[in-house]
Formats: C-alpha cells, sequence, structure tokens
C-alpha cells in the first residue's frame, strides 16, 4: 500500500471502481487489520502526530478534533462523513467517492474504531447519483465481506454504516446544520458550544468529517506517521486534492504534495492559461475565498501561507479569472448563489445577501450608483465574522470584500459607464 498517492492510487478514470476483492488484493483494509489491534487512543494519537488537517476547509487537525470526545459510556456515539459537496469550484470528493469508494469506508471503520463508535453515516449530496450508487454497492460488498456487521474480524467490534441523500443545500455544509438534516429537521446551524464532539447528533457524541480527511486515515494508520510526513514537500505532510476549473488547457483536480505553489498547480497541473488570456486573480480554495493576484503564485499552498496573504486556502480547487471576465459579474454570480442558499437563520445572512446581490445587478444593468460601492464596502462588514450564526456570510462576503479592495477600479466603470467587459 506504501504509494506516494495514497489517496489516488487505485484511480485510473474509465474505468469502473475496484470490487471489494480487487480493492483488497491491492492492499485495502490492511488499516482496519491494523487498528484493531491498537488501542484507540493510541489511533488518534497516531493521527494527531501525522499532522493531517481537515480537508473541509477549516483545515483543524484531524487527530486533536478527535480527542475532544469523551470517553465511552456504554451509549451510541456516531461518525458522519460529510459529502455535501456544494463549495462553488469544489469537485474533489466526488472523485475519491465515485472511483474509490472502498477508500472511504476503510477509513470509515479505522475512523469509528478509533472513536469507539458503532455507527456511522454517509451524508451525500443528492446530484452526486453515480456515487450514490458506487457507494450503495461498495457497503453492501463491505457487510458481505465480514468488515461491516457483527464482531468485525472477531475483534468483538460492531459497524453499521448508513448512506443518508442530502435533499441539497449549501448550509448542510455547516457540521451542526448537517447533523440537524440528518435528525429531519430543518438544516439551520446550531449554537456552539456544545461541540458535536460532545452533543451532536441525537445528543450524543458525534465526529464529523470531510470525505477527503477519511480517505487519508487509511494511509496514515497502515504506513506509519513518520511515511505519511514525508510525502509532503519541504517540512510540509501529506498529499491532498487539489484542482483548477476555469479558462486553463487542463481543468481538473490531482493529488499532489502539500507544500507545492499555486504557480506549479496552475502551469504543471493545469497546463497554463489557454490562449489569449491571461491570469487576473483567483479565488484559491473555492468561492467562498478571497481573491488573490497573480503576485501571489509563488506562495506555497498552506493554511498559514494563505491566510497571510489574506485569504483562505479552504477545499484547495482554484478558481481562476482572466482578462476578459467580468470580476463583479464573477462575484454578482457568486453572491446570488450565496443568497439562495442561506438558511435564513440569521438577519445578515437573510436579509444581506440578498441586498448585495440587488446592487451588483444595479450594476451589472448600468444603473449603480457611487454610493452603492461604499454600501457593499459596509455589507461585508455586516456579514462579517462574529456578526452572523455562522459562516455562511462571512464566507461569502470574502470574494465580494477581495474585489472591491483589488478591481475597485472596475466596480467605479460600471457606475460611470456600465460593464466594459460587455462591449467586447
Amino acid at each position: 500500500m506504501a504509494t506516494d498517492k495514497p489517496l489516488t492510487k487505485n484511480i485510473e478514470i474509465g474505468r469502473a471502481p475496484f470490487t471489494f476483492q480487487q480493492y483488497e488484493a491491492a492492499g485495502g483494509y490492511e488499516s482496519v487489520r491494523k487498528a484493531l489491534t491498537m488501542e484507540p487512543k493510541d489511533l488518534i494519537n497516531m493521527v494527531k502526530e501525522a499532522g493531517l488537517g481537515g480537508r473541509g476547509g477549516a483545515g483543524f487537525n484531524t487527530g486533536l478534533k478527535w480527542s475532544f470526545v469523551p470517553p465511552p459510556d456504554g451509549q451510541p456515539r456516531y461518525l458522519v462523513i460529510n459529502g455535501d459537496e456544494m463549495e462553488p469550484g469544489t469537485f474533489k470528493d466526488r472523485l475519491l467517492i465515485e472511483h474509490d469508494p472502498h477508500l472511504l469506508i476503510e477509513g470509515m471503520i479505522t475512523t469509528c474504531w478509533a472513536l469507539q463508535a458503532t455507527t456511522g453515516y454517509i451524508f451525500l449530496r443528492g446530484e452526486y447519483i453515480e456515487c450514490e450508487q458506487r457507494l450503495l454497492k461498495a457497503i453492501d460488498e463491505a457487510y458481505d465481506a465480514g468488515m461491516l456487521g457483527k464482531n468485525i474480524l472477531g475483534k468483538g467490534f460492531d459497524l453499521d454504516i448508513y448512506l443518508h441523500t442530502s435533499a441539497g443545500r449549501y448550509i448542510c455544509g455547516e457540521e451542526t446544520a448537517l447533523i440537524n438534516a440528518l435528525e429531519g429537521k430543518r438544516a439551520n446551524p446550531r449554537a456552539k458550544p456544545p461541540f458535536p464532539q460532545v452533543s451532536g447528533l441525537w445528543g450524543r457524541p458525534t465526529v464529523v468529517n470531510n470525505v477527503e480527511t477519511i480517505c487519508n486515515i487509511p494511509g496514515i494508520v497502515a504506513n506509519g506517521v513518520e511515511w505519511y510526513k514525508a510525502l509532503g514537500k519541504g517540512d510540509f505532510v501529506g498529499t491532498r486534492i487539489s484542482g483548477v476549473s476555469g479558462r486553463v488547457k487542463n481543468p481538473g483536480c490531482w493529488e499532489v504534495p502539500v507544500g507545492i505553489t499555486f504557480r506549479e498547480l496552475l502551469e504543471d497541473y493545469a497546463g497554463g492559461m489557454q490562449d489569449g488570456y491571461e491570469l487576473k486573480g483567483f479565488l484559491p480554495g473555492g468561492g467562498s475565498t478571497d481573491f488573490l493576484l497573480p503576485e501571489h503564485l509563488d506562495l506555497v499552498m498552506d493554511p498559514g501561507a494563505v491566510q497571510k496573504a489574506g485569504s483562505r486556502l479552504g477545499t484547495s480547487l482554484i478558481m481562476v479569472l482572466d482578462d476578459k471576465t467580468c470580476p463583479v459579474g464573477c462575484v454578482r454570480n457568486l453572491i446570488k448563489f450565496f443568497a439562495h442558499e442561506s438558511c435564513g437563520w440569521c438577519t445578515p445572512c437573510r436579509d444581506g445577501l440578498p441586498w448585495v446581490e440587488h446592487i451588483l445587478n444595479k450594476m451589472e444593468e448600468g444603473r449603480g450608483e457611487m454610493k452603492d460601492i461604499a454600501i457593499l464596502q459596509e455589507m461585508t462588514t455586516y456579514m462579517g465574522p462574529g456578526n452572523t450564526f455562522c459562516a455562511l456570510a462571512p464566507g461569502a462576503a470574502e470574494p465580494l470584500q477581495s474585489a472591491l479592495k483589488h478591481y475597485r477600479a472596475e466596480f467605479e466603470d460600471h457606475v460611470a459607464h456600465g460593464c466594459s467587459y460587455k462591449k467586447h
């Protein structure tokens, strides 16, 4: 199983995903066999020491997150996988689920042993029909092989995994809203504390992890901490799925060493900009991150480095803004999405996002006023961190606030002359 691409080693586009037998023959489920010989607390410490950051956008240390779960008390506890991949420009979890579903199942079994959880849920985006079909098949195969169900590998460990297909809302990417939806309630976020690790699904300890995060677990457990750390570039550890969308020659996503630069991803993997287009800026981690400029291309794709530059790495999938695409129109499209997806739970998000969309529509239609720019700037503060119930509105404000910073001339030009991009 030792490989420099543990997440995608079994993936070959155009080929059906491995069956249970094929996956096991390729070294699959080795981590389960190893984990069940370990103490759960040692497994948690192993993942913590490996330095695996969450791949859902926050980047928090995965093992540390697990360690917040209280000791077993004989009552239920849960692992929930967030496969509700609705972040604009993000499509990495789909790659993993669609082409190697057993990797996720293996990671869940190993994680559930660490947490002493006997039930796991996969919360899947409703539009991912092929993912659903392949996951259901893989789950059935794992049950038939004795990797799920009662007394797994004769170790006295019971585990059931269920697939829940989401009705579909962006807010379900927020872990407490996801938990509410899983309970059959409206997908509104909950107040924290208590955090889900203490009181989550049905009031019981619950860990919510992203698909890609859990797909890293089998490799770490089977091959060890030092192996995982050596996968990174320089002082960075592990690999991650990163990608590029927009006017590049080879859009897509790839497993890359943590520690490469944005330039390497854009030029070496995505083939650079399409002929006739130049890079104007990019969102480094999905639609809810701040724009960076061409001068930031040599930044290392690390959460800390990107934060210092004024943005977030997020989901590590770049959305390219080219020189022939209007930044105001680009932001308007993103705000329209976020306004539609607001759960309506708090005023800055429920009322602020539609108001921002209204102003941006005015600008795109040539009816904007100079005072609108100041209002937009003010709205980014009202919708910012600390003023809302969850991170939806603050995330939506990020492309807007950075566009106002980097492309203010385009906003002023919209007011004075209308959108110049539409005239070419």
